[in-house]
């Protein structure tokens, strides 16, 4: 018997309506600010996970970056996503054996059954959680083939996160870190709060991160800042906007980050 995890912000956080989100996911990925270098080991992205409408132009500056990769290969995605709407302390793997988004059926990868042997797994933790399932149509828009690790994130600490996914890291696997940065600040505030971790998460500046940054899936991004220190990745900002540029008002927002990690040489700098 199938296991499905059904969209839970359809029509909330993007259309349910299939023509609809995929016009929508198509136009923010043409109207990407980012730039593709001509080669590029790419290891990992971090995008954000609010309201298509708040969040989806920075959203397709991420998922542009999908455009260096092998197209016609067989892609693993291990997505880092927090916790919004249930209290998990540590990890729970969503070990289903699909996700369904308004554009079709995710394969969730074999490896997520295992892991959350290890790990956990809490179906009460991603069945309502938003972090996640808005990267999806993203996913299926811009790869032909390819299955998830779906990881919602508590408190956790994230170095012994990053050790037990490490070895999980294949060339043929892609990290992907859900965050938003800070939360309800004026727009001059949440420019000057997220410069922050604009500087710090391509820096791999660890301390500055945990003493300094504000972003709600804080845990996945140092788990990958980690990683990118021990494998001997290299960080860079794609954009940054927030929800007084995009679609709302500049009294509060909401700050949205993207980056991408990549390995220039192929050579991991640490054991």
């Amino acid at each position: 018997m199938s296991y499905t995890r059904f969209p839970a912000v359809a029509g909330m956080f993007y259309p349910d309506e299939p023509a609809q989100l995929q016009q929508m996911v198509n136009e923010y990925l043409n109207n990407s600010r980012s730039q593709i270098p001509a080669a590029t080991r790419l290891k990992a992205l971090v995008a954000p996970h609010a309201g298509y409408i708040y969040s989806g132009p920075v959203a397709g500056s991420c998922y542009r970056q999908l455009d260096a990769l092998d197209k016609d290969a067989h892609w693993k995605i291990l997505m880092l996503g927090p916790a919004h709407r249930y209290p998990v302390r540590t990890v729970s793997v969503g070990a289903y054996d699909e996700y369904r988004t308004p554009l079709g059926s995710v394969k969730v990868s074999p490896l997520a059954h295992v892991m959350a042997r290890d790990l956990g797994f809490i179906p009460e933790a991603d069945l309502q959680e938003h972090s996640l399932e808005v990267q999806l149509p993203f996913l299926q828009t811009q790869l032909k083939s390819f299955e998830i690790i779906p990881i919602v994130c508590g408190s956790v600490a994230p170095e012994q996160l990053a050790a037990y996914l490490m070895p999980y890291l294949d060339d043929q696997t892609l990290l992907l870190i859900s965050t938003d940065l800070s939360h309800y600040f004026p727009y001059d505030q949440a420019v000057a709060t997220d410069s922050i971790a604009n500087a710090a998460i391509p820096a791999l500046d660890l301390e500055t991160m945990r003493r300094k940054g504000d972003a709600c899936g804080i845990i996945g991004v140092m788990t990958c800042m980690y990683i990118a220190q021990k494998l001997g990745w290299q960080g860079e900002l794609l954009d940054y906007q927030n929800s007084g540029d995009t679609a709302g008002p500049k009294d509060r927002v909401v700050g949205y980050g993207a980056y991408r990690f990549t390995e220039a040489s192929g050579i991991a700098l640490e054991s």
